[in-house]
């Protein structure tokens, strides 16, 4: 939880806001690879890469 205090802290205070659509949406594809890793759907993820 330390981890994301600091991230807020640091967008905040350098005003880059900017980074947290990007940072969303690699968490959102990171999850989506760990979370289909062995299913069926697999092959129809990674023809998005």
């Amino acid at each position: 939880m330390s981890l994301l205090i600091e991230l807020w802290a640091f967008l905040r205070e350098r005003k880059k806001f900017w980074l947290l659509p990007i940072l969303l949406v690699m968490l959102l594809f990171g999850a989506l690879v760990v979370l289909t890793q062995g299913s069926a759907v697999a092959p129809f993820i990674y023809t998005l890469f």
